[in-house]
């Protein structure tokens, strides 16, 4: 069963991946097309057909039909929103009518294609009248994909509905009718990889939004690694974070500050972070809405201790990064589910497994922990869930990359993503951005590089 985003996030990723949209729409049609052969033989259909397109599906549907079935437009040809849909529409083999025109009782089926998983509002007048006339209609109703207006009072309420690829969110018997499931050729890559369709969940900051509405971040890390802390709070703000404060131990908070005045800067006493800390970083974390702890922090002692404890007492989401999943290490289960980012190497020091021998969710499972495992491809594991992420470049390899990771994913959390979507989405990013620092710089790209590509991701790949 999936949600309505994950449906138009996959019909994305099939674009990317090089299944077009009409792949998809032609595939459809055909589906619909086999079950109102199948049931319903020689009866009287009517296809009513929206703009967007669940309406192409429809008319994918009608070309196949041919004379047995008449489309009706629920609103103008020429208002068709999608370009495949409009392909469709030119295709039909003969002339349409407007289903304000139409009498239902010359027909033995309606076929609802009026509205899609995109869909939400029901205000329009002819959308209210045909919701209306459906309610009385006497004969079967069929719904592409999902009936239009689904999820509301008014909502169709069809005999069957043909839905495409997996069954949607909320998805009844009673809401829906005979729920048939149809394959449309999906690719599993579409299904099981994290892709640029992900970049739909990106929450997007609503036009009347205000400082701080989109995302506080504390980022804790410095002491023997400078820069480390530095480039995740900045990948952070790259990533459309408002505020980004910035914890560090007194050797490197001239360092850290200096590199931008965008940072608030908090100064930790000693040159390292210590058990003595973790009160002052519990205040402050009640400022943000997430923490990221880790970054160049080292392996002192005190310091591995400070971050047991902060962990323990923190209840903001986390992401445990770089010395801090070290430190980490040693609890044998986290109280709160947390995100870690190892590489291989931390992966089995934190684990207790070598990693080819080992199942990376029953590991994410018994820790308590959605993580990111960084390699060659990322696999991004929770509990019961698991992604892959393609995107990157072997010049990733260069120090810091893991601190603009680990900021880039935390920023996603402190804007109100869940965990394993903020850690998919996160890794997307990052790894696209590193492809187009590397088309640029080559294998002379720096971590640096990588953060300036961050807005370019955004612009290229954000929409609405």
């Amino acid at each position: 069963m999936i949600s309505r985003l994950e449906s138009k996030i996959i019909d994305e990723n099939c674009e990317a991946l090089g299944v077009p949209i009409d792949t998809l729409m032609d595939n459809a049609g055909e589906a619909l097309f086999e079950v109102l052969v199948n049931k319903f033989g020689e009866k009287r259909i009517l296809i009513v057909c929206g703009v967007g397109n669940n309406g192409g599906d429809g008319m994918s549907c009608a070309r196949r039909l041919g004379k047995k079935a008449t489309v009706a437009m629920m609103f103008p040809p020429s208002e068709i929103k999608s370009a495949a849909a409009r392909r469709q529409f030119e295709t039909l083999p003969k002339k349409h009518v407007m289903f304000s025109d139409v009498s239902l009782d010359h027909y033995d089926v309606i076929v609802d294609c009026v509205l899609g998983v995109g869909a939400r509002t029901l205000t329009d007048p002819l959308l209210r009248d045909y919701l209306k006339k459906l309610k009385s209609f006497k004969g079967q109703i069929v719904s592409a994909d999902i009936p239009t207006g689904f999820g509301t009072k008014d909502a169709v309420t069809p005999d069957i509905t043909v839905t495409f690829h997996d069954i949607k969110d909320g998805m009844t018997e009673a809401n829906s009718g005979k729920i048939i499931v149809a394959d449309i050729g999906i690719p599993r890559e579409a299904i099981h990889c994290v892709g640029v369709g992900d970049m739909l969940r990106y929450p997007i900051p609503n036009a009347d939004s205000h400082k701080g509405e989109n995302g506080r971040l504390l980022v804790i890390g410095g002491g023997p690694y400078v820069g480390a802390p530095a480039m995740s709070a900045m990948a952070a703000l790259r990533t459309g974070v408002d505020i980004v404060r910035v914890a560090v131990p007194k050797r490197c908070f001239v360092p850290v500050a200096s590199m931008t005045p965008s940072f608030v800067m908090h100064e930790l006493p000693d040159d390292i972070l210590r058990e003595i800390d973790v009160k002052h970083l519990l205040e402050l974390s009640k400022k943000v809405d997430a923490v990221l702890i880790g970054p160049g922090l080292g392996t002192d002692d005190d310091t591995m201790a400070a971050v047991r404890e902060f962990i323990l007492r923190c209840d903001k989401p986390t992401v445990v990064d770089a010395d801090a999943i070290v430190a980490i290490a040693s609890m044998a289960v986290l109280s709160r589910e947390v995100i870690v980012t190892p590489h291989k190497h931390e992966f089995e020091e934190f684990s207790g497994f070598a990693l080819a021998s080992c199942d990376l969710m029953s590991i994410a499972k018994k820790r308590n922990v959605t993580m990111i495992l960084k390699g060659e491809t990322d696999v991004i594991v929770s509990n019961d869930k698991k992604k892959i992420n393609n995107s990157g470049t072997p010049a990733m390899t260069v120090g810091g990359t893991g601190d603009v990771l680990s900021g880039i994913v935390a920023g996603l959390l402190s804007k109100g993503m869940d965990k394993f979507n903020s850690a998919c989405l996160g890794a997307f990013i990052c790894g696209t951005a590193g492809e187009m620092a590397f088309k640029e710089f080559s294998y002379g790209l720096t971590a640096t590089d990588v953060i300036d590509m961050i807005p370019k991701v955004l612009r290229d790949n954000l929409k609405g």
